[in-house]
């Protein structure tokens, strides 16, 4: 009976069928109810449990099946690992009833909570976020100064259908030269308004990020007309080619790069996750996204430093959590000429490998969408939400130098690892919406240097000589985009 029930239970996973799962747990009940006193009446109590916990997913009623495991088999065999799951369903429950009081708080009021405000900044530029419990629809706005009433010029605002939190109400003083100050009140029954100081006029951009909603303002100190380093931007028709042919109109060519000012002397380069977030990871949690990349970024800096005169930074040298705002903000405070993102990638279907290379823009195919939904940590229906987003700001993000240093990396690291390995998948350069490169006001791109869950790529990656190839690989691309641009600025 006991194998019976265990044969259903495993039946389902290929029938996806509930009467399989439904029959599985008739089998452990009668088990239980007619041979109380047999070895195996508390595992099937607690392969009960299990299916509702992992198949059915009514954590509620699997809690309640190991409750009755602890009371009926006080001195059973399954005490210990039905502990262990009660523990696992506790945090679950708890989490499910906050969510659930939350929604229910939501439903009296019909208000979403502005939770909180957060800020990093400097002389030329600040990022604000806006924190809050749901998405919103809001408006923006500008307010010249009003010298009579000794008030400067503000940005402002209005979120809709929100209530203030009290954590949310703490006044922010930035005083940086550029924001005096950010402030959250609650304008009306059902509007929150948010204003920024200004000390001096600057650019800004507002957008918003999914899961946790968010509300991001970059304002950034505006650049003279006069400025010779002023950027300018141009979208390429159609997809660059980073090789430079040699029988191309050469004068062309040096004309836009005087023209985009490219100049690269500083780089950011992002180890992504760290801290409570691992990223993907296998053996257990043996091998982790986040110490892979780390180790990664910290070689390539030394590598970048010592093959380039560029000063090159990470966002984190250890192993913390940093939202993926902050990953930007780090990049624009540190006014960097380039943002590189280094991840592992990771896949349902084990023989999936290959290294590739984006560049922030909407995805064109289906794999682009789930690799940005889980570095995003959000859903792939939520990206839909981002197409106006992307819209707005890939002129701000350097479509075209991106797509050129997305090029160059990506050859760069293949032509290195195929010196010594024949099997090297090349997926090639494409396009993503990726939170993390949204908002940064550099060329930035995004590599993925393998897949963890492949079992051939996973050896490699843990691997020191493999690392070094790869570091090599990603060197070269840099140094190779970093070179063909500072000699034609200069020799403009």
């Amino acid at each position: 009976m006991y194998h019976s029930a265990r044969l259903f239970t495993r039946l389902y996973t290929f029938s996806n069928k509930t009467k399989d799962l439904d029959t599985a747990i008739q089998l452990f009940k009668r088990l239980q109810k007619n041979y109380k006193t047999h070895s195996l009446a508390d595992d099937a109590l607690y392969r009960i449990g299990e299916i509702y916990y992992k198949y059915k997913k009514d954590p509620a009623q699997a809690y309640l099946e190991l409750i009755k495991l602890d009371r009926q088999f006080p001195s059973g065999d399954m005490r210990a690992k039905a502990k262990k799951m009660k523990d696992t369903l506790s945090i679950l429950l708890r989490k499910k009833n906050n969510k659930q009081k939350k929604l229910a708080d939501q439903k009296k009021t019909g208000l979403i909570k502005v939770r909180k405000l957060r800020h990093w900044s400097t002389s030329n530029y600040t990022r604000v976020v806006i924190d809050l419990d749901g998405p919103i629809k809001y408006d923006f706005h500008v307010l010249k100064a009003d010298k009579n009433h000794k008030k400067p010029q503000r940005l402002y605002l209005d979120l809709k259908h929100t209530v203030i939190t009290s954590q949310a109400k703490k006044e922010i003083i930035i005083k940086d030269g550029l924001l005096q100050r950010a402030r959250a009140g609650q304008y009306n029954k059902n509007t929150v308004r948010v204003v920024l100081d200004m000390d001096r006029i600057g650019e800004w951009t507002p957008f918003h990020l999914y899961e946790p909603f968010r509300i991001v303002v970059d304002v950034k100190k505006i650049t003279k007309k006069s400025d010779k380093n002023k950027r300018t931007y141009i979208k390429p028709k159609s997809p660059v080619d980073f090789k430079r042919n040699a029988n191309s109109d050469q004068k062309q060519n040096i004309s836009l790069r005087q023209l985009f000012g490219l100049k690269v002397e500083r780089i950011v380069i992002d180890p992504g996750h760290g801290g409570k977030d691992p990223g993907c990871s296998i053996k257990n949690g043996r091998f982790k996204e986040k110490d892979i990349v780390l180790n990664l970024a910290k070689a390539l800096k030394k590598k970048i430093e010592k093959e380039t005169k560029c000063k090159v930074f990470l966002t984190r040298n250890k192993d913390v959590y940093l939202s993926l705002e902050k990953r930007t903000a780090i990049a624009n405070i540190k006014k960097a000429d380039l943002f590189i993102s280094l991840h592992v990638n990771a896949h349902t279907n084990k023989r999936v490998s290959g290294i590739e290379t984006y560049f922030l823009d909407m995805a064109v195919d289906e794999r682009s969408v789930w690799v940005a939904a889980r570095e995003n940590a959000i859903s792939g229906k939520t990206l839909s939400g981002l197409r106006n987003i992307i819209n707005d700001l890939v002129l701000n993000n350097k479509f075209y130098e991106s797509s050129q240093l997305a090029h160059a990396v990506q050859e760069g690291m293949i032509s290195q690892i195929k010196i010594n390995h024949r099997n090297i998948k090349d997926l090639g350069v494409k396009q993503a919406p990726f939170y993390v490169l949204i908002g940064a006001q550099m060329p930035s791109i995004l590599v993925e240097i393998g897949f963890l869950t492949n079992s051939t790529e996973m050896k490699r990656l843990v691997n020191k000589k493999y690392q070094a190839r790869l570091i090599k690989g990603i060197c070269k691309g840099i140094k190779e985009y970093v070179e063909c641009n500072n000699q034609d600025f200069i020799g403009g």
